[in-house]
């Protein structure tokens, strides 16, 4: 693997660092004798629907599954430890963008053995969208198999806005506009997301390509991706009507103020549907189509599963992904939280047509696009990813000078891009 200096520093201290955290044992007890499989999972993904498929597998295999659930950079940082380590987890849940750089890196393993022997009988790729497959796809082989397949779009309190006199926006001028009218006694008009990735739906409403493999330029054109972060940036600093974002490692504050009454619109996907469900259940959810800025787009997103390259028994991994990716487990996933799903059949479920809002996201999923693979196939994803971070938080939290900072990123990727 090619690891920067951040990921390097991140994996010299890994050990150290999550064997002190809850939830995270040594990895001498990560227990990978035949009696114990382990699995590493996204904090927010712990579902019912995945709890039943676990105890099946238990009883199916007589193993006991060894679920480890982390914010996506401890994840991710625990990961690369165990890479360097030789010591790996049988599953992994990752983000969207790890399956083709760990392809890359040979630390993935693939898949198309098994796709070959069961693809037919469990569906696959048949009934799974078409850019869930290239998107965990490298070299013509299956690395990965999609879980969640997912769009940003805006939601927001219907009560508010309707108190408000203020429509649901369609562009950005209309989304600040309203932001504004709603912001009062104590209220938001919005709140953003400390974490970088909802930059992506931002960008690419104003026609900004991640990454041109004929020039190797992140971020083009310039001048509108300037934009595009100052927009977002003018929002907290200059407009206040979203508060500071709080850096941490998780993604769920503005959903936390959207449920606490604090914020009346979010830019966010069907995964904060739930904990906004179970904590404010009063609030009434409006769901908009992705806003306008040069264009209507917003990204598609969502998270795939993989086996490590060095995983000791994949054939179980591989019986855990087709069990958790059933027709009748995207089913009960989305009766119990609303997440959206990769297959095809799934949108044709009436789970997903009665519903209003997961019906609104779905038909989403129609004009959301992937928005890194072009730089996810350098094989520098990872790297583009800390500098993307340290570029979107500099600007929306610190309120750097939005020129500076994307010309900061395009100079640091021009180093490992070349």
């Amino acid at each position: 693997m090619t690891l920067s200096r951040r990921e390097m520093l991140q994996l010299l201290g890994a050990s150290a660092v999550l064997t002190a955290c809850a939830g995270a044992p040594p990895a001498a007890s990560q227990g990978q004798g035949p009696g114990t499989f382990t699995v590493y999972w996204n904090a927010g993904h712990d579902y019912q629907a995945y709890r039943k498929v676990i105890a099946e597998f238990e009883a199916a295999h007589k193993v006991t599954v060894n679920f480890q659930k982390y914010q996506w950079p401890d994840l991710r940082t625990r990961l690369l430890a165990d890479f360097a380590s030789g010591t790996v987890p049988d599953l992994v849940e990752e983000p969207g963008g790890w399956v083709q750089e760990f392809a890359i890196s040979g630390n993935a393993r693939s898949l198309q053995d098994f796709v070959d022997k069961d693809g037919a009988a469990m569906g696959f790729p048949a009934d799974w969208r078409e850019a869930t497959v290239s998107r965990n796809s490298y070299n013509g082989q299956v690395y990965g198999v999609q879980l969640h397949f997912t769009a940003t779009l805006l939601v927001y309190n219907k009560q508010m806005l309707a108190e408000a006199g203020v429509e649901p926006p369609t562009t950005w001028q209309e989304f600040l506009d309203a932001a504004r009218k709603l912001t009062k006694d104590g209220v938001y008009g919005t709140a953003l997301n400390q974490d970088h990735g909802y930059v992506n739906p931002w960008l690419m409403q104003n026609g900004v390509r991640v990454y041109d493999p004929a020039t190797k330029e992140v971020l083009t054109p310039v001048d509108q991706a300037v934009e595009a972060m100052r927009f977002q940036a003018d929002l907290v600093h200059k407009h206040k009507v979203a508060p500071v974002p709080v850096s941490s490692t998780d993604y769920s504050g503005p959903q936390k103020l959207f449920s606490a009454k604090r914020a009346a619109m979010i830019i966010t996907g069907p995964w904060d549907l739930g904990p906004i469900r179970q904590t404010s259940p009063d609030i009434e959810i409006g769901v908009a189509a992705p806003l306008t800025g040069k264009e209507l787009a917003t990204n598609a997103a969502g998270v795939s599963l993989f086996v490590p390259s060095k995983a000791a028994r994949p054939e179980l991994s591989w019986d855990f992904i087709k069990r958790v990716t059933a027709l009748e487990v995207e089913q009960a996933a989305t009766k119990e939280v609303g997440m959206l799903m990769p297959r095809k059949s799934w949108a044709e479920l009436p789970e997903v047509k009665n519903d209003p809002i997961t019906k609104a996201f779905s038909e989403a999923l129609a004009v959301a696009r992937d928005s890194t693979e072009e730089i996810r196939l350098t094989g520098q994803s990872g790297r583009y990813d800390e500098a993307l971070k340290v570029m979107y938080q500099s600007v929306v939290i610190q309120n750097e000078p939005a020129d500076q900072a994307v010309a900061k990123l395009r100079e640091t990727a021009a180093g490992f891009l070349k």
